[in-house]
């Protein structure tokens, strides 16, 4: 007996415990990070953001559960110092060698950096990136295409990759997973050069353009890939060829697996749509439907890809611990290289919404992008934030969200703006630096721009773009004139010397 009731006590102690140490609150899973980094869209180019003719409901639905951003800038109004930046937390500029990377580019990250994956790593997330890449692959002698390629994203940080090894307009035309071409056959080894042609007798674009189904405005006249001119020539590598209507598709099918196969774990995705860059070949359930040209149409099949990343998390159970960051690259261009009726089809749709320039540019539209942020249950819904606010900052502000740790050294110009992220606050940025293709640089302080001095022709005529070039320095009040149409610099010589030895002091920073 007295055993028996000794059992029982013990029974209704270890009862009671478990009772106790279930109703304690438990520590909160970390949560998932899907960064959508898109290509060459403009702060028009959405729906949410007023100026646009093409539907975009998916990434509309993002804003609506979630928060705007009116003043958010990518760091460059060029592709490669932007992912550069991103992933570093260091102004592309302070860097030599990260322009616009040819196909061929040696990876430009050095190794021994602890970028943003590499960070939220060390802070216990598994990391991926998907899609475009164009922050080049291997050591100085470049990527072995028909071996392993490396070093790459595995060696700076993320546990997975699966890219577009540039962008779509350059060769290689090849998917690359961890370190490997996708479906290369070795006994048909992949030839790359954008010195001159690898095979004399290959067909290019400008000397076939009977075998094009897009043909090139200025440039992309060299190796024919799926009926299209690149930038670059190349040879081999048949069977692993890419398709470019089937980017959005594989893509997608990638992320979708990642993010199933991570449920359980803290996730962070960078994905990097091909969307809206050149070429602009959609899947054919988008082809033709926008009645906008081809541009129109893969906004369209980016504003899909969205649906598709969101509808993968739901039924997984994860819109509750995800957070969602949408933005862009750079600003919008409209004739980047091929004949696709963007120009002549653009009707009243505004890409650059209220703003001059675009991609490349120093004017506003260059670095000027959507930005949407969402976390169901953390962020409010439908709100508007007009901070002024950096890609780089995305650095030190999710590792604050995660613990992870900025290592001395390390993201040198990122800072940490958490809540203004999460919209607890519209508490601006002190300044912003932004770069445009020449690496002319412009400072923002408060509603105040300054661009500085700089040499170039003051209009792209490839591209029609504005690029803000002038051997005099610019300075403009956004507020009063967003389309930085008057420059008061002669007005104001006193801001003009103010602003000039601050980003001269940033400079040397």
């Amino acid at each position: 007996m007295k055993k028996l009731i000794n059992r029982l006590l013990l029974a209704t102690f270890v009862l009671s415990v478990c009772t106790a140490v279930q109703g304690q609150p438990t520590k909160s899973k970390k949560p998932n990070i899907i960064l959508i980094y898109t290509d060459d869209l403009g702060y028009g180019d959405v729906g949410c953001y007023g100026t646009s003719a093409i539907p975009t409901p998916n990434i509309d639905r993002l804003a609506k559960n979630g928060v705007r951003f009116t003043n958010a800038h990518a760091t460059s109004a060029t592709c490669t110092p932007s992912r550069f930046s991103l992933l570093t937390g260091k102004y592309a500029w302070r860097k030599e060698g990260t322009g616009i990377a040819p196909g061929d580019a040696s990876l430009i990250i050095p190794v021994a950096t602890t970028t943003l994956p590499g960070m939220l790593q060390k802070a216990g997330y598994n990391t991926a990136v998907i899609g475009k890449w164009h922050l080049g692959l291997g050591d100085a002698n470049g990527a072995d295409w028909n071996g392993v390629i490396k070093p790459g994203p595995l060696e700076i940080g993320f546990n997975y990759s699966f890219l577009i090894p540039a962008t779509g307009d350059r060769v290689p035309c090849v998917f690359v997973e961890n370190h490997n071409v996708v479906n290369l056959d070795k006994n048909d080894p992949i030839k790359v050069s954008y010195t001159g042609p690898v095979d004399a007798n290959a067909p290019t674009g400008k000397k076939n353009p009977e075998l094009l189904k897009m043909h090139p405005s200025h440039g992309h006249d060299m190796t024919i890939v799926n009926g299209i001119s690149r930038i670059g020539y190349m040879s081999g590598g048949t069977a692993a060829l890419w398709k470019d209507e089937d980017f959005a598709n594989i893509l997608v099918q990638k992320a979708t697996a990642y993010i199933t196969q991570q449920k359980a774990n803290p996730f962070f995705l960078y994905f990097s749509t091909h969307d809206i860059h050149v070429p602009r070949v959609a899947n054919e359930r988008f082809a033709g439907k926008s009645g906008f040209g081809p541009r129109g149409d893969v906004l369209l099949q980016l504003d899909w890809t969205v649906g598709q990343i969101e509808e993968v998390l739901k039924k997984n159970g994860l819109l509750e611990n995800t957070l969602i960051i949408f933005t862009s690259d750079n600003g919008q261009v409209i004739d980047d290289g091929y004949k696709d009726d963007a120009v002549e089809k653009l009707g009243n749709h505004k890409p650059n919404g209220i703003y001059r320039g675009g991609k490349y540019s120093a004017f506003e539209a260059g670095t000027r992008v959507p930005f949407i942020v969402t976390w169901k249950g953390k962020i409010q819904p439908g709100k508007v934030n007009t901070a002024l606010f950096s890609q780089v900052d995305l650095y030190a502000s999710l590792a604050a969200l995660t613990g992870g740790k900025v290592e001395a050294g390390q993201a040198p110009d990122s800072k940490n703006y958490l809540p203004v992220l999460l919209n607890q606050t519209n508490k601006p940025r002190e300044y912003l630096v932004e770069q445009s293709i020449n690496s002319t640089l412009s400072l923002v302080i408060g509603n105040w721009k300054y661009i500085e001095p700089s040499k170039g022709p003051k209009i792209n005529k490839d591209t029609n773009t504005e690029l803000g070039n002038d051997p005099k320095p610019q300075l403009y009040n956004l507020a009063d004139d967003p389309g930085e149409t008057k420059n008061l610099a002669e007005v104001y010589p006193e801001r003009v010397a103010e602003m000039k030895l601050k980003l001269d002091n940033i400079k040397q920073k």
